[in-house]
């Protein structure tokens, strides 16, 4: 029998006036009502704000329709109805449900047989203990390249593999959901989030320019060296900050100790080398799957990696199988599955553990629902952006705004996409005018919009992250997570934004065919 290595931690307390501040965020945060509550209570301000402002005009013009922006009333006797009739679809069709349901179908049952911990204490033998906070952040980055799988599989696994290491469970989850969230703009690889951002920016610089072209990926070198970035700074805010606080917060009696966690049989063993045979074997039939120009899971023009490929509108369901099978094979090999009812078992009992998550969902639908139909958000977007532009700064300092702006609207209008199509028609063309180049701005954007995710209670996948604390401390609520993310969301902006300041003034490359000026008139 084998033990994984367990380091445990007794770090001091952070700086007194930081935890002071972080417990003070805290308690009011706690105070708030539980996040399904939250939800319901936004829902009713929107239903009340769009009736207010609904009855006032704006000098604001929408840059995708042409037309001022107007408020929408949703009080309305027709707009209720159509709230009511909508109700069910609105909820089913909420995306983060169905990718969240159907990827823990499969990571589950990897769970419940025993695969994902086997797999941990490995990796723990192999992982020098001092190491472990960033290898964590550096596999939450790389999963961007699979859309929003690290919101479902890397940041519950960061909180197996700290508690498996003797660590505290909520600082592995904050770790993780700081490389995924609020790390977003930072990967070494393509993802489709470069194409869909390229697409807006091209749209809105050939506004000014009607033959500027910008490449897809104009911000990957930018963007690889941001990881890096991510990553220290990760690190040292899980180990210095967040980890030092969570020292004395007790968890659920009903964890297994630390010592359970760090061993396995060499029957389980046996079990985990054949269900990574199974894996890999599903990964290779997927490479050769896909190795045709023209094969099926490409897109038209023989992509792999656009949003028009099959294979990236699978990334879901494959991580569904590629998690199921080894956990089935695992979990008869070690015994743990006697029969197919066992499998099923396992993912009713993961379904068990997303009740809460599917009433916040059901609220939060509705809220985003009513909050995109009322046009509160493209009000509030334009609105900053308008005031941007007004002020005339200096190159840097417009930077430096575009970055801030970017994360305060990023607490109301989650996506990023959202966000851009309504202000780079704005942004991008006054930016070209004064002689800064839409790739520019573009990053400028991406690190404005990632630093503020992880703190905003409206980003999609925040009440399934709480939803994970929950796990390990019953107690967890939209306070507990607002103030371990608080840090990072800091951290990321200040240092971030430095960071580009830096890079633009070396000369670094952003990407492939991106400058940092265009010539103004």
């Amino acid at each position: 029998m084998r033990h994984a290595t367990v380091s445990v931690r007794s770090d001091s307390p952070p700086t007194g006036w930081i935890n002071r501040f972080l417990n003070g965020v805290e308690k009011a945060g706690n105070k708030l009502p539980d996040p399904a509550m939250l939800f319901l209570y936004a829902l009713l301000i929107v239903w009340v704000g769009s009736w207010v402002l609904s009855h006032y005009q704006f000098d604001l013009i929408n840059p995708r329709t042409g037309d001022a922006v107007a408020v929408n009333n949703l009080l309305t006797g027709t707009g209720l109805a159509a709230f009511l009739a909508g109700m069910v679809t609105t909820f089913t069709g909420f995306a983060p449900l169905g990718i969240v349901l159907v990827a823990m179908l499969g990571v589950g049952v990897a769970e419940q047989s025993g695969f994902i911990n086997t797999g941990l204490k490995k990796l723990l033998n192999v992982t020098p203990a001092r190491f472990l906070t960033p290898m964590l952040i550096l596999v939450a980055i790389v999963s961007h390249t699979a859309a929003d799988a690290g919101y479902v599989l890397v940041i519950p696994i960061g909180g197996i593999i700290f508690h498996a290491a003797g660590r505290h469970p909520l600082a592995g989850i904050a770790a993780a959901f700081a490389g995924v969230s609020g790390g977003f703009a930072a990967n070494f690889l393509p993802s489709g989030g470069d194409a869909l951002l390229q697409g807006f920016t091209q749209s809105a610089a050939q506004l000014f320019d009607p033959d500027y072209m910008v490449n897809t990926l104009c911000n990957i070198m930018f963007t690889g060296a941001s990881s890096l970035l991510i990553i220290c700074v990760g690190w040292f805010v899980t180990e210095q900050i967040v980890e030092p606080r969570l020292k004395h917060v007790a968890l659920n009696e009903a964890l297994e100790s630390v010592d359970e966690m760090g061993r396995y049989t060499r029957q389980e063993s046996r079990a985990f080398h054949w269900a990574v045979a199974a894996m890999g074997a599903a990964i290779i039939l997927l490479g050769l799957a896909l190795s045709p120009v023209d094969s099926p899971l490409r897109a038209a023009d023989g992509s792999m990696t656009s949003f028009a490929a099959p294979v990236m509108q699978s990334i879901v369901p494959l991580i569904f199988l590629l998690f199921i099978l080894p956990g089935i094979v695992y979990g008869f090999i070690a015994g743990r599955f006697k029969s197919g009812t066992d499998v099923i078992d396992a993912m009713s009992a993961t379904m068990n553990k997303m009740g809460s998550y599917m009433v916040m969902a059901f609220f939060c639908a509705l809220f985003i629902k009513a909050f995109g139909d009322s046009n509160l958000g493209t009000l509030f977007a334009l609105a900053g952006a308008e005031i941007l532009h007004t002020l005339a700064l200096p190159g840097e300092v417009t930077i430096v705004g575009i970055i801030l702006l970017t994360a305060v609207v990023n607490l109301v209008v989650g996506s990023a996409s959202a966000k851009w199509a309504l202000i780079s028609p704005i942004l991008v063309p006054m930016l070209m005018a004064v002689g800064i180049s839409p790739e520019l701005t573009q990053a400028a954007y991406r690190v404005g919009d990632s630093a503020s995710n992880i703190v905003t209670p409206l980003m999609v996948f925040f009440p399934l992250v709480v939803v994970y604390c929950q796990r390990y401390v019953k107690s967890t609520g939209i306070g507990t997570l607002v103030a371990m993310m608080l840090p990072y969301s800091l951290a990321f902006l200040v240092s971030w934004t430095l960071f580009l300041l830096l890079y633009w003034t070396l000369g670094f490359p952003l990407g492939l065919q991106a400058p940092y000026s265009y010539p103004a008139p």
